[in-house]
């Protein structure tokens, strides 16, 4: 998600079948950056959480390679302008948008504040999870460790 003028960013990982949203503020764009700063996130999922992620067409993820050497995290591109393709992670973006808005610097948003909004979203019930929470979800997962 880009904030004010390209000059910041907040990457969101969504897991897809419990729809546990993690929060990744972006610096920078660049490429190197992006993929040290998603593979450090993923890594903090147990290893059978991480089987596999999608992504657009941007340059900032053109060292994916590096992603699945660093995290063992395979990385697959959607199609050019086909945002249907990563629904889940696009329907979250539309979630973080009630909290920053269209042109939001992020680098002057805290990170205890980014904490809470992934909170906020991990904690709300969601009718595709029998409302259940992405949070309970994801931690009946951890727990079965399929």
């Amino acid at each position: 998600m880009m904030g004010s003028r390209n000059s910041s960013a907040l990457g969101t990982l969504v897991e897809r079948t419990t729809r546990y949203t993690v929060l990744v503020p972006l610096d920078f764009k660049d490429s190197d950056y992006v993929t040290v700063s998603f593979a450090n996130k993923l890594n903090t999922f147990p290893e059978h959480l991480r089987k596999s992620m999608a992504y657009d067409q941007g340059s900032e993820i053109s060292s994916r390679s590096n992603i699945t050497g660093l995290s063992k995290t395979k990385v697959y591109f959607c199609d050019p302008h086909s945002p249907w393709q990563r629904g889940t992670n696009e329907n979250t973006n539309g979630l973080l948008r009630q909290y920053f808005p269209k042109g939001t610097d992020f680098r002057t948003v805290p990170d205890w504040l980014v904490q809470e909004i992934q909170d906020r979203l991990n904690e709300r019930p969601r009718a595709i999870l029998d409302f259940d929470t992405p949070k309970e979800r994801i931690t009946q997962l951890v727990a079965l460790k399929i």
